[in-house]
This record gives structure tokens, C-alpha cells and sequence, in this order.
């Protein structure tokens, strides 16, 4: 039986709902991807220009940085949890994926939107994490059943 890790960013509390439920119902063990710096919600507005959100996406370099690290030696695959932000998955994740050596796991992203898809993340989350195995991964709507998580979870 392979050994799941989720992990997760998320900035208003739909993203971390869903990867609870998907670790309680599969077994695995949960990691949250948390910033150094928390988000405000002024940071989070993303109608304004300035905010900081906005700032990290206009930049493709920006790497915000975690407040802690996951030992992931242990794990075979590794579900990585965002909210889309501006078609793809936040900074954060980026600073996530470059933050391990991640050969010869699986990796799969999922998303939380309220309509929007992975967008380019799996290309993205690729590039970030040579040597793994990134599959395209999934959108969950914040009412995801623990019976679809847990499916989908355990399919890897």
C-alpha cells in the first residue's frame, strides 16, 4: 500500500476543508502549506493591483516564503491542495515544490474554484519537480464528498 501525503494551501478555508476530509477518508497524513508571512485579507484582494497577492502572481519568480517544511522521504504520492488564483496554482505552491526533492514520487495536484480548472498548474507543478511522476490532477467544489475524495485519493 502506498504511503499519501496532502498537503495544502489555503487562503479562505475552502481548500483546507476539502484536504481534511480527503486525508481523513483515504488515511493519509496532512501538511499544511503555510506562509511565513500570513495573508490579510487586504493581501488577498485581488481587484487591487497592489495587494500582494496580485504582486506575487504578476511575478513568476516570486517564491513567498513557508513557515515550515514537510519531510516528504517517507511518501510515495503527494497530493498538493491550492485555490486557483489568476488560472493556476498560488506562488506558494511553487515555493512548496522547489523546497524538496520530490524523485520518484507521485504527485497530483487538486484545486479548489468556485468554476475554474487546474489551468496550467500540473504543466507548472512538472517543471518545478524533475523526477517525479505529476499527473493532471483535479477540481473539488468546497461540498466534495468523502466518499469521491477518498476514490480519487486511493486511485494513485
Amino acid at each position: 500500500m502506498k504511503k499519501i501525503l496532502v498537503t495544502y494551501f489555503s487562503a479562505s478555508g475552502v481548500t483546507k476543508k476539502v484536504a481534511e476530509n480527503m486525508a481523513k477518508a483515504a488515511g493519509a497524513d496532512l501538511f499544511e502549506i503555510a506562509p511565513e508571512q500570513p495573508y490579510t485579507r487586504a493581501d488577498l484582494n485581488w481587484m487591487d493591483k497592489q495587494s500582494r497577492s496580485t504582486l506575487e502572481m504578476k511575478d513568476r519568480s516570486c517564491r513567498p516564503a513557508m513557515a515550515a517544511t514537510p519531510d516528504i522521504s517517507g511518501y510515495d504520492v503527494i497530493l498538493v491542495g491550492f485555490p486557483v488564483w489568476w488560472y493556476r496554482e498560488p506562488s506558494i505552491i511553487d515555493t512548496f515544490m522547489e523546497s524538496a526533492d520530490f524523485s520518484g514520487k507521485t504527485v497530483v495536484p487538486f484545486c479548489t474554484s468556485g468554476g475554474s480548472g487546474l489551468g496550467d498548474s500540473a504543466k507548472n507543478i512538472h517543471a518545478l519537480a524533475p523526477g517525479a511522476k505529476v499527473l493532471d490532477g483535479k477540481r473539488f467544489s468546497h461540498s466534495a464528498s468523502a466518499d469521491d475524495l477518498k476514490k480519487w485519493a486511493e486511485q494513485f
